[in-house]
């Protein structure tokens, strides 16, 4: 009876714990309101704010490989361009119905997504960056080359969507692009949450701390990269397909460094493996990059180098890990 009792309570304490993790705190569900304002208090600004939401997504999906299987990537734009490509040739050759495009742009990417995974799971630190860079650049190349079907320098043309759900127009003013961006979003967040409060998730931590010693534990690394590696190269094509929806418009820069680079900074200022580090720094990063180049249109990026400096300085962790340090210290006072 002692035993059973043992084996009982040994099953219900996981089990807790993973209920506690998962339990909403009054923050977060303040944070998801807050996203509403733009409408109120910000109506002009909608288009900025959509686009805020597409980067959120962008870095959310690099935060499941970076922050929480220790996976750093400069080429994760391949997997947000594949998603974006998808979409508008979706809507240009079969159906300008914006959900199917999506769905089509999310399988697309994580089957590329799935098919490097085999070689990502090989290797790490040092040589995971410089295969991870030199995938983006191939398949930026190849798309640059492939103008028939791209139309490479000049972006793809001839993008044209329908009507949200048959009711509401992707208008210039962007009341639908935020509202379909940040719903998006949303669903994508409450997946990768509940992703990544599970043993699942647990095993990732495990990974990025020593994946050398997970397998001891029953823990395949390689496996659970390739996993992982899947669910965020079609997260980062959905991202892709958004911006390519809401804008109507799929250029080479979608797939260019920058923006492989643009995501990694972004998550740096929020702070990785915080789950919504990436969306604080795509806020952080986008209001200033909007900022300085009104300023300067010509030297916004120094704004943006003097700005991730004093972060990484002040707050090595980024501005969450900032924040929850802060919070920690005046705990333990």
């Amino acid at each position: 009876m002692h035993t059973q009792s043992m084996s009982v309570a040994a099953t219900e304490a996981p089990r807790a714990y993973f209920q506690k993790l998962s339990r909403w705190h009054p923050i977060e569900i303040a944070f998801w309101l807050s996203l509403l304002l733009p409408y109120v208090l910000f109506p002009h600004y909608l288009s900025l704010a959509s686009q805020i939401a597409v980067a959120a997504l962008f870095a959310l999906s690099l935060d499941l490989i970076l922050g929480y299987a220790g996976i750093v990537s400069l080429g994760h734009a391949a997997f947000f361009g594949t998603g974006a490509y998808t979409a508008g040739l979706f809507s240009k050759f079969v159906w300008g119905e914006p959900i199917s495009g999506l769905i089509a742009a999310a399988l697309m990417a994580g089957l590329l997504g799935f098919a490097t995974s085999f070689i990502i799971a090989r290797f790490r630190h040092l040589t995971l960056i410089m295969i991870t860079l030199g995938l983006g650049l191939l398949l930026h190349e190849a798309a640059n080359s492939a103008s028939w079907l791209t139309g490479g320098s000049d972006g793809l043309q001839g993008v044209h969507m329908d009507k949200l759900f048959g009711l509401f127009r992707f208008d210039l003013f962007g009341r639908t692009s935020y509202a379909y961006a940040l719903g998006v979003l949303f669903l994508v967040f409450l997946g990768a949450r509940r992703l990544l409060h599970s043993p699942f998730g647990l095993a990732l931590r495990g990974i990025r701390e020593n994946w050398v010693r997970m397998p001891a534990i029953g823990a395949s690394s390689r496996a659970h990269i390739r996993k992982i590696y899947t669910i965020s190269a079609a997260a980062a094509g959905m991202a892709g397909a958004v911006l390519a929806q809401t804008t109507q418009t799929v250029s080479l820069e979608t797939l260019s460094f920058e923006r492989s680079a643009d995501v990694v900074v972004m998550l740096v200022l929020g702070g990785a493996g915080r789950l919504y580090g990436g969306l604080v720094g795509s806020i952080i990063f986008l209001v200033a990059r909007d900022q300085f180049s009104g300023i300067a249109p010509q030297y916004w990026y120094a704004g943006i180098g003097v700005l991730l400096i004093t972060v990484v300085l002040l707050l090595p962790n980024g501005i969450l890990g900032g924040l929850s340090d802060l919070l920690a210290r005046w705990r333990r006072k």
